[in-house]
């Protein structure tokens, strides 16, 4: 190991709290070769390797007690190619900095998630995603892709050069190799309008194909306990930019949606009989609002509350039953959820293990806050979910294995016969790999 990749041990925990690891060595490589060294070092010690960004998964994806990689050190953009509208980063670099830098070079992803904490390969390895009728997750904008696979080779792809392993290596859960580089394409910095408004339940599920099909980014989240939906639709505009003023940003984004959604949490998890009622004021609190900048300041917003969430894709057609079925649920049960459902789409893609492959996909997302009992809640939600062959996000809680994934993933075979041949010893296993992949 080279002088400046730090080899040190101790504990790893994720961001929500709900996983721990306790590798035997940590490894900060600054550089594709001493990464590539890393790995062959790992199978000369008879050591799992997994590479983890910033432990944003609810899973245990990156878990492992072998040796653990840090891609901290591999960071920053490599090239801006204007001609193919392409940029080139190092698998490390946190989306918060890749966008900050595509803005200064008046350039942006076409669409990102909410949260922007994780790094470009952590966030694309899980199917990080936000919301779109045409614009679909953050992997599925790759054009390229730089892998450290089982070997220590350097493997690069695309839909030109190893198409087979890019069609799952996008999303390849860690499986497949270390990616140590992303070319993501990109377009001129554009202008998104936010509109937010509260809307009932009911309105929405009886208007949701009409509200999809009439705006670029819809989404929205509904309070359980209530009849009540904060919707949001995003589209491209021609401006002015009309940022939300810094004073009631703070109010509606800091306090609101992280201090005082904070103290309620506290609340209710105190005194659970509370949530209801709480949940009756939030669902009131937000008021509709619109706003107008650039992409990253629309689609992203700081998340301060730590929460544990199990996220399922859902083909479209079937969200507004599901809906249903979750508020039945939550109403007729002794559940007291104090954190709002959140519904989002995706479009058909063609990543072989994505969560929208081959079809148009809804998201449902549950939450409970970090610390509280959120097993009774994600169960039953599970069983609606599953009951309409839904396929959890990666890096989210769910309980499927392998058995259930060659149901719901046509093209399973395919991901697992490529990992036969990346990885046939199995040098990036782990617990988690070996329940959803199989042996």
């Amino acid at each position: 190991m080279s002088s400046t990749a730090s080899g040190k041990s101790g504990t790893w925990r994720n961001w929500g709290g709900n996983v721990v690891a306790r590798p035997a060595r940590e490894v900060e490589p600054a550089s594709v070769e001493e990464l590539a060294a890393a790995v062959r070092q790992a199978a000369e010690d008879g050591l799992k390797v997994k590479a983890v960004g910033t432990g944003h998964s609810f899973t245990s994806i990156a878990a492992t007690d072998g040796v653990l990689i840090r891609p901290q050190l591999l960071t920053g953009i490599r090239n801006i190619d204007r001609d193919d509208m392409t940029v080139t980063v190092e698998a490390g670099t946190p989306l918060k900095r890749l966008n900050l830098a595509l803005a200064r070079e008046g350039l942006s992803l076409a669409n990102m998630g909410d949260i922007m904490e994780q790094t470009v390969s952590g966030s694309t390895s899980t199917g990080t995603h936000g919301t779109g009728r045409e614009s679909a997750s953050i992997a599925a904008q790759i054009k390229g892709l730089e892998l450290v696979t089982a070997d220590g080779s350097v493997l690069t792809c695309s839909e030109k050069e190893n198409p087979e392993v890019f069609a799952a290596a996008r999303i390849g859960l860690g499986a497949l190799g270390i990616v140590t580089a992303i070319t993501f394409a990109v377009e001129p910095l554009f202008l998104l309008t936010a509109r937010e408004e509260p809307m009932p339940f009911e309105t929405v599920l009886a208007e949701f194909d009409q509200l999809w099909a009439e705006n670029e980014h819809f989404e929205f989240y509904w309070f359980p306990h209530t009849g009540s939906t904060n919707t949001k639709r995003n589209n491209r505009s021609a401006g002015p930019r009309r940022p939300v003023g810094q004073v009631k940003g703070w109010v509606e984004d800091e306090l609101l949606s992280n201090g005082v959604f904070q103290v309620a949490q506290w609340v209710g998890r105190a005194v659970p009989a509370t949530i209801p009622t709480i949940a009756q004021v939030s669902s009131k609190a937000l008021s509709a609002r619109t706003y107008t900048d650039i992409p990253f300041r629309v689609f992203t917003s700081p998340r301060r509350v730590r929460f544990v969430e199990m996220e399922y894709a859902v083909p479209r057609e079937a969200v507004t039953g599901v809906l249903r079925e979750l508020k039945a649920v939550v109403d007729r049960s002794g559940l007291r959820v104090s954190f709002p459902v959140e519904v989002r789409t995706a479009p058909a893609d063609d990543i072989t293990l994505s969560t929208a492959s081959g079809r148009d996909s809804a998201y449902v997302a549950v939450h409970m806050v970090r610390g509280t009992a959120y097993q009774a809640y994600f169960t039953a939600a599970e069983r609606i979910f599953t009951a309409h062959e839904g396929r959890p996000h990666w890096g989210k809680v769910h309980t499927r294995d392998a058995e259930y994934f060659t149901r719901v993933y046509p093209r399973f075979g395919e991901f697992t016969a490529l990992r036969d041949r990346l990885d046939p010893d199995r040098l990036f296993q782990n617990d988690y790999l070996r329940r959803v992949l199989g042996q």
